[in-house]
């Protein structure tokens, strides 16, 4: 187990679901799953805060699968300044 930036805790590979324009609870790799008839599936890194982007060619029907929480280096202890 881990804690998101938020301090949230969290398992790797929960596999939650997200649509464009929500909230990107917790950094780490996403599995973006497409329209079958644009593209396949493949992995995107996202940051807690930001907003899931909608597609360029499937638009809000793009989904995002959490496969991998991870904290941002911006928020460890060990870097910061």
């Amino acid at each position: 187990m881990a804690r998101s930036s938020s301090g949230q805790v969290f398992k790797s590979g929960e596999g939650q679901v997200f649509k464009p324009g929500e909230e990107c609870p917790i950094s780490g790799v996403y599995r973006v799953v497409h329209d079958p008839a644009h593209t396949k599936e493949h992995e995107v890194t996202c940051v807690y805060g930001e907003k899931f982007p909608p597609c360029n060619n499937c638009g809000d029907h793009v989904r995002f699968v959490l496969e991998r929480g991870a904290h941002h280096v911006d928020v460890d202890d060990n870097f910061k300044m």
